[in-house]
């Protein structure tokens, strides 16, 4: 199984293309001119799992969606049997994986393509009851540690109605709401990039709760999800 794994193939860019857009260390908000560089067809590419963890060379693309509901954000701790034996134990506020080739050969857009990708993820590893409003808002990188240098993330925020989240699975454990005042009490307990997002969600240029609430409350559970894109 572990071997399927590592060899399945996942989306990279290569290192130097996000050096050559602009390099930075923590995060970057308004992510929209390092997207369309990265999601242009020659830009990125699909390699084995098992190159991509250990080579430097490449940053792999993770959507790293954080699950907001008013003051409070979703937070899980991953289990012993997560696919990233280096954070294992270590709580994190963000969901998402991969992107795969499957996610490529179904829309005609390389933003629709990855868009529906990260959705793809999220509700792989959770199930949401309720309406939600999403935002693409900030890059996260981390080449002070040796999972950050080879992965790269693209951080959303999904608003929630009401905080009805439930896992999937079985590799997310300690899983529900907690008060960011809690989560930023408890910091050594984050893996890195959750801490990064916790300073992306105090940035005056981040969109807060209070913009999407009083419109996610007028909709009915069950009707389409709103994007803001």
């Amino acid at each position: 199984m572990l071997t399927t794994l590592m060899d399945s193939l996942v989306l990279v860019i290569e290192t130097a293309c996000l050096e050559k857009t602009g390099a930075f260390q923590g995060y970057k908000v308004h992510p929209e001119r390092y997207l369309s560089m990265f999601l242009a067809p020659q830009n990125n590419l699909f390699i084995p799992r098992s190159l991509a963890e250990s080579e430097p060379k490449y940053k792999q693309l993770i959507p790293y969606v954080i699950l907001r509901c008013r003051d409070s954000l979703f937070s899980y701790v991953r289990g012993k049997q997560s696919n990233e034996s280096r954070l294992v134990a270590m709580r994190s506020i963000g969901v998402g994986g991969h992107i795969e080739p499957a996610d490529q050969s179904l829309f005609s857009s390389d933003r629709e393509m990855y868009l529906e990708a990260a959705r793809r993820e999220v509700h792989e590893e959770v199930k949401i009851d309720t309406p939600y409003v999403e935002h693409l808002v900030a890059l996260i990188n981390d080449d002070a540690t040796e999972v950050g240098r080879v992965h790269l993330g693209i951080m959303h925020i999904w608003d929630l109605a009401e905080p009805r989240v439930t896992k999937r699975e079985g590799l997310i454990t300690q899983a529900g709401f907690v008060p960011i005042t809690r989560l930023k009490s408890r910091l050594d307990e984050l893996e890195t990039w959750s801490q990064i997002a916790l300073q992306v969600l105090e940035d005056h240029r981040v969109p807060g709760w209070e913009k999407n609430i009083a419109s996610l409350l007028r909709v009915a559970p069950g009707c389409p999800t709103q994007s803001a894109e």
